[in-house]
């Protein structure tokens, strides 16, 4: 496997000191962001390490020559917006530019993107499954047509209030990727698989990886820690941060050994990202660095 880290941690550098950080720091690998340049709507999203909007085949020529260089792949280029947004517009301001991340990433020659599904927040789970098949249809006939394979997160995008009630991403259960793969059967369409979400919906985070083998295109790796004395108090029902947070790993409740040991069952040999979005280390840039380093330094026990 080729352990790497999403680079919207590194919001206030540009892709060249991103890179440079991990080829000094012996990272295989980054999943590059590629928001529209602009505004974030929310925590970690809105970081733009490659325009992906602007690319030529020349800019993608410097890009993979400082790549080798470097010593360092890009793994995806990440983008996680709702494209299935209940504001319309907003929905096809997020499908107009994934599909320029798609024509990026086949430039460059990466040919992963990994991406949220959306959902709309306010309709039913059937509701959305109609929604999916009208809206991905296309987009996944366009990663086809490039050979861009698409790897969905697993996160629902519930967190506080701005979510409830149904979350901003339908792909977040075993169940529901059976029925979504029913509907839209390609090779180009596939996961990008996170333990930490299924840890708080209460889900196996191991026995998936068995069935879904064929389907994980991507890795991310982050932890979930859940407070037991704060979710007596409120339950399952509440807000998902009244009782977990985010952690880098080996500080919450993933068992990583146990997860790694079953991607090394199916045979997976591919990237792993860190996902880095653990608030008790965003005081300054060093504590930002000090994050990935120390939880590279955690996971070399099981990915060199």
């Amino acid at each position: 496997m080729k352990l790497g880290f999403i680079t919207s941690i590194l919001q206030d550098y540009d892709f060249a000191q991103a890179i440079d950080f991990a080829a000094k720091q012996g990272f295989a690998c980054m999943e590059v962001a590629c928001w529209p340049r602009g505004k974030a709507e929310r925590r970690y999203a809105g970081v733009s390490h490659l325009d992906a909007a602007n690319m030529t085949p020349e800019k993608a020529a410097e890009i993979n020559a400082l790549c080798r260089e470097k010593g360092v792949a890009i793994s995806a280029l990440a983008f996680y917006p709702n494209t299935m947004d209940g504001d319309l517009e907003k929905r096809q301001d997020a499908i107009r530019h994934l599909y320029k991340v798609i024509d990026a990433s086949a430039m460059l020659g990466v040919n992963m993107v990994t991406t949220f599904i959306g959902r709309d927040q306010h309709k039913t789970v059937e509701e959305n499954l109609e929604i999916f098949r009208e809206v991905w249809t296309p987009i996944i006939r366009k990663a086809e047509e490039k050979k861009v394979r698409i790897a969905i997160e697993n996160c629902p995008m519930l967190f506080g209030a701005d979510q409830w009630p149904g979350g901003q991403n339908l792909f977040t259960t075993p169940e529901l990727w059976r029925k979504m793969f029913d509907i839209i059967d390609s090779d180009y369409f596939g996961i990008n698989y996170d333990p930490s979400h299924f840890v708080w919906q209460m889900i196996d985070y191991i026995r998936p990886i068995y069935e879904f083998k064929d389907k994980i295109f991507h890795v991310h790796i982050k932890d979930i820690k859940l407070y037991q004395d704060k979710l007596v108090q409120c339950g399952i029902m509440a807000y998902p941060l009244d009782y977990m947070s985010p952690k880098l790993p080996g500080l919450g409740d993933v068992d990583w050994g146990k997860y790694i040991s079953a991607l090394t069952d199916i045979g997976y040999n591919g990237y792993v990202a860190l996902e880095i979005e653990d608030k008790a280390f965003e005081g300054c840039e060093q504590d930002v660095l000090n994050s990935l380093i120390l939880a590279k330094r955690y996971m070399a026990q099981f990915i060199i």
